[in-house]
């Protein structure tokens, strides 16, 4: 690792880019584990925000047939002033027609000169919010989460460094606000909603994160939420402090651009 490339990090962040640059994503699911998909047509109800590892779905399980298309967010980390490990996110403008005024993490999908996944989420950042690529060290990618419509989302995790080079510039086309939060509260019980839903008769929890700063409330859940209690699972090295739960996944027969995944 070049240390010239983590100039202006405290030796906590390095420290945490040497462990993240030797994370291994989760294994998929074994063969034996593989869900009938011979059976009727399985009717697929919209959860357009909830947000699964890819790692516990049938499309890791056949890879061929199942090809979503890529986009990638980034996980940006940084040291606050008390010394908390923080993640910059955003309010999505209220005149986008989705989503809107929803928190979420800068990113968006793939396009034809993106190298890979870094390169997706830094450019995506650098439209929304105005951050440079170059104050980005890009340390790690953890398994993709896949959203509506077979949308793979690929985590991307960045340490800033110079933080206080990094001048907010909310592109206003797409973001309202952009504003940061303690990763840890994402392995928390605290501040933390839970509400149990229904999906083809299998039960899955969904999480809500309260959080509020400099006197504005936002609400942090579906696949942000997934993404980001993921990621704090892997920087914190423990399991969050309450029960996740994810419904037994069947696929549909047929795989069109009306499929929605939940």
């Amino acid at each position: 690792m070049d240390p010239s490339s983590f100039v202006g990090c405290s030796p906590r962040l390095v420290a945490l880019s040497q462990q993240l640059r030797l994370y291994k994503p989760q294994p998929t699911f074994e063969d034996s584990e593989e869900q009938d998909l011979e059976g009727s047509a399985v009717k697929v109800v919209s959860q357009s925000q909830v947000g699964f590892a890819e790692s516990a779905t049938p499309i890791a399980q056949d890879p061929e047939r199942f090809r979503p298309k890529r986009a990638a967010v980034l996980v940006c980390l940084f040291e606050g002033d008390e010394g908390d490990l923080r993640v910059i996110l955003t309010k999505r403008s209220s005149k986008l027609s989705t989503h809107s005024g929803e928190v979420s993490l800068p990113g968006g999908k793939a396009e034809e000169g993106d190298k890979d996944d870094g390169d997706t989420a830094t450019r995506e950042a650098r439209e929304e919010i105005g951050l440079d690529p170059s104050l980005v060290n890009v340390v790690t990618v953890l398994e993709p989460f896949l959203s509506k419509h077979l949308l793979r989302v690929a985590p991307v995790i960045g340490i800033l460094n110079e933080r206080n080079s990094f001048k907010p510039a909310p592109n206003p086309s797409e973001v309202e606000v952009i504003f940061d939060a303690p990763l840890e509260m994402f392995i928390k019980d605290e501040n933390r909603r839970a509400e149990e839903r229904d999906w083809m008769g299998q039960k899955y929890i969904l999480h809500f994160f309260d959080y509020e700063m400099e006197n504005k409330k936002y609400m942090i859940w579906g696949l942000t939420a997934s993404i980001l209690i993921r990621v704090a699972s892997v920087v914190y090295q423990r399991p969050p402090a309450f029960v996740e739960q994810n419904p037994i996944f069947k696929f549909p027969k047929v795989i069109d651009n009306d499929t929605v995944v939940p």
